[in-house]
């Protein structure tokens, strides 16, 4: 039997695009290249806090039949003790939930490709305030397609992952997913 991964973004109109595939390669790279990977479009979920209220109060009586819940928060928010209180909780009601914060957000992932044009260290990159609105939506303008949907998002991300790696080494708290989940479907 497949398994079945719920990937929880704070917004999936464009995290969505970042996200998938960047779980399906996670899901391949430990071995479940067929998991069957579903976004969370309903509810339609709108930031940080409406997510934390949904994982919490409202999902699991939809969504608890997954094998396993993946939660992408952007990091300005989500402490990892914050993080892993609600992995407890959630395991505590029967739910496999994992959580990575993404550092600074989500669109870091979709830039690894093009880290060599931001003209920063890659450090500087995910320190960076205002990375999304000064160092991602330059490169999207550059190297996103307005006539895809996303506008080209998972044209970047699927670039982006394409040396796992590498993209390991840039992004090591999808390192660290990884393990864990490698942990748990081993």
């Amino acid at each position: 039997m497949s398994v079945r991964v719920l990937v929880i973004p704070e917004d999936p109109t464009h995290n969505g695009y970042i996200l998938k595939p960047l779980v399906e390669m996670v899901l391949a790279d430990v071995g479940k290249p067929t998991a069957k990977v579903t976004l969370l479009t309903n509810p339609r979920l709108r930031g940080y806090d409406q997510a934390m209220d949904a994982i919490r109060n409202e999902l699991a009586s939809k969504y608890g039949f997954f094998d396993l819940w993946l939660f992408f928060p952007d990091a300005d928010r989500a402490t990892a003790a914050s993080m892993r209180a609600l992995e407890g909780d959630l395991a505590r009601a029967g739910v496999s939930l994992l959580c990575c914060s993404a550092i600074p957000e989500v669109e870091i992932f979709a830039c690894v490709a093009y880290r060599d044009t931001v003209g920063l260290r890659w450090s500087d990159v995910r320190a960076h305030a205002r990375m999304k609105e000064e160092v991602f939506r330059p490169l999207l303008d550059r190297h996103g397609d307005p006539r895809r949907p996303g506008g080209g998002r998972r044209e970047m991300t699927t670039r982006s992952i394409a040396n796992r790696n590498l993209f390991f080494a840039l992004c090591p708290e999808v390192a660290e997913l990884r393990d864990r989940i490698a942990a748990i479907l081993n």
